[in-house]
């Protein structure tokens, strides 16, 4: 497979994390001029179903794709046949519901707050990666630094939970525009 031999270095890395840093600035933009603060509070639960259901597939669709080049290397086989979602739904909901409940909390403006601490939890779960299951070890990371890593991950997460949030408002705004056409007749 053509994956098998590919290679990333640290400068992939350095130049797609800056040009994933400009397109998060532009999706965060659009994310705050659709979605105001009072309208993120509401998004917490969707939030959380939405992140359990968009990082159990992308999850599914990163293990298959990369198997081979990548995750075979630290992760055991039934992990390919859908065994990563016995973890990754509970996980990144979890996730979601714990960064919400901080960026309600924090100062600042919530949505970018929860973004700020996704590309935090990042940069801990790449790092977690280099020293625990020492992912520079395998053929298509060894000629990338750590650094290169670390930096890639924070713009790369963000992105990811960009798209979680536009998601959970876009199923939230659907909910609520059904809950106003049907309205439940007291009994």
């Amino acid at each position: 497979m053509v994956l098998d031999s590919l290679k990333v270095s640290s400068e992939q890395f350095w130049m797609s994390g800056i040009f994933m840093g400009i397109v998060d600035l532009v999706f965060i933009l659009l994310l705050l001029w659709r979605i105001k603060s009072s309208r993120f509070r509401e998004l917490r639960w969707t939030l959380v179903a939405a992140a359990a259901v968009f990082w159990s597939l992308f999850g599914v669709v990163l293990v298959w794709v990369f198997w081979e080049s990548y995750y075979q290397y630290f992760y055991p086989g039934w992990f390919r046949l859908g065994g990563i979602l016995i973890f990754v739904p509970v996980l990144y909901g979890l996730f979601a519901f714990a960064f919400h409940w901080l960026a309600m909390r924090l100062p600042g403006n919530p949505l970018i707050t929860f973004c700020l601490l996704a590309g935090i939890e990042s940069v801990l779960e790449h790092l977690g990666g280099i020293v625990g299951l020492k992912i520079l070890e395998v053929s298509l990371l060894q000629e990338a630094s750590p650094a290169s890593i670390l930096f890639f991950s924070f713009p790369e997460y963000v992105f990811y939970w960009c798209v979680v949030i536009a998601i959970a408002a876009l199923l939230y705004g659907r909910q609520k525009r059904a809950k106003l056409s049907h309205p439940i007749e007291p009994a």
